[in-house]
């Protein structure tokens, strides 16, 4: 068994002023989102400045999105019960499919400015997404959130507050799963040219499988618990739309032109 370990939310604190863990995750993801974007910007007819453009509509999308998702999917009741606390990003509280469904309306809004097909432009995200992904769940783990179900296997911990078990470092698993290997699988599926939708359609299939097998690992929010079976959780009902639409848009893009400018030129 080992030792969660100590590692207090804050990494910088000056006076009143606070940087917390979780927060850097984001500049983290979005600074390598940043940096890989530029290498890939010309493919589609993007200028370096249009992907800091990019990311700043995105960066809102996934803020306002990821926010307010949680409120809705997760925390309705702490919503109404105390208003303010939906600002209050830095205590942690986010949901990637309100995140999701943030990015892309400014994908969509981002696309027509920029008169490029929509899923030329989310073929060409879907890569950059995942390291914010992976950093994400590791400032869950610093922010001593998503505790896992008990386990005997020799890497389980006991999590802070809920008692000496041992138990799955589930946020871990996911900042592998849909960190590394997301990231790997479709940075290697875009170096050369696919066809228009695939690698979108990877993005949603394979998150969604990895965050429903992840769920089998991770305790339910306490205030929700399991939805039905006494393992089915609202993390796997608001993935199977995911994993649908993944294979429903590889199955589409089939049928579409193989887009040049999404590999190597």
């Amino acid at each position: 068994m080992l030792s969660y370990p100590d590692i207090d939310p804050v990494a910088i604190s000056l006076g009143p002023f606070q940087v917390h863990w979780y927060g850097l995750m984001y500049v983290v993801g979005f600074v390598a989102a940043w940096f890989l974007g530029r290498r890939r910007a010309a493919r589609i007819g993007l200028t370096p400045d249009d992907i800091g453009d990019l990311l700043f509509y995105a960066a809102l999308g996934v803020v306002l999105g990821g926010r307010l998702g949680y409120a809705l999917f997760y925390g309705l009741d702490q919503w109404l019960a105390d208003p303010l606390w939906i600002v209050r990003v830095w205590d942690g509280g986010m949901s990637f499919h309100g995140g999701l469904l943030g990015v892309l309306i400014a994908a969509w809004w981002f696309a027509k400015k920029k008169q490029l097909a929509f899923f030329t432009l989310t073929d060409f995200v879907a890569p950059l997404v995942p390291i914010g992904l992976g950093a994400g769940r590791i400032g869950n783990f610093i922010n001593r959130e998503l505790p896992g179900r008990v386990t005997e296997m020799p890497w389980g911990m006991p999590f802070p507050g809920l008692g000496p078990e041992p138990r799955h470092p589930s946020s871990l698993y996911e900042a592998l799963l849909e960190g590394a290997v997301l990231f790997v699988v479709l940075w290697f599926v875009t170096a050369t040219p696919r066809r228009r939708g695939l690698a979108s359609g990877l993005f949603l299939a394979l998150y969604g499988a990895f965050r429903f097998l992840v769920e089998f690992y991770r305790l339910p929010d306490a205030h929700i618990g399991y939805l039905a079976f006494g393992w089915f959780t609202m993390g796997m009902l608001l993935t199977l739309p995911m994993i649908a639409g993944g294979l429903a848009l590889i199955a589409w893009s089939r049928r579409q032109p193989v887009d040049a400018r999404i590999g190597t030129p």
